[in-house]
């Protein structure tokens, strides 16, 4: 699976305006009503990419905040795979 061109990051981005780019990296911020709605939706989201087979990584800080960054480390960049769960993970939020 290629890197994504910058014109193909952008137009993605447009389809999935919750993103944004970081680098080398897709991410998203969310926050939740308490530490263990955050928790859930962790739980939930580790289901989705343990089925998928491509993990982000994952950030719980605060007591109420998510980070999610997606990147495809064996393409050292943003592929479609990254989109792919990132709407996986959209359908959740």
């Amino acid at each position: 699976m290629a890197v994504l061109s910058a014109d193909q990051l952008r137009d993605a981005l447009a389809q999935a305006p919750a993103w944004s780019s970081d680098g080398d990296a897709i991410v998203r911020e969310l926050s939740f009503a308490d530490f263990a709605a955050a928790m859930v939706f962790v739980n939930r989201v580790a289901e989705l990419a343990q089925a998928a087979d491509h993990h982000p990584d994952i950030l719980l800080h605060g007591w109420n905040k998510v980070r999610l960054t997606l990147s495809t480390h064996s393409q050292g960049g943003i592929t479609a795979a990254d989109f792919d769960l990132a709407a996986r993970i959209d359908g959740l939020a």
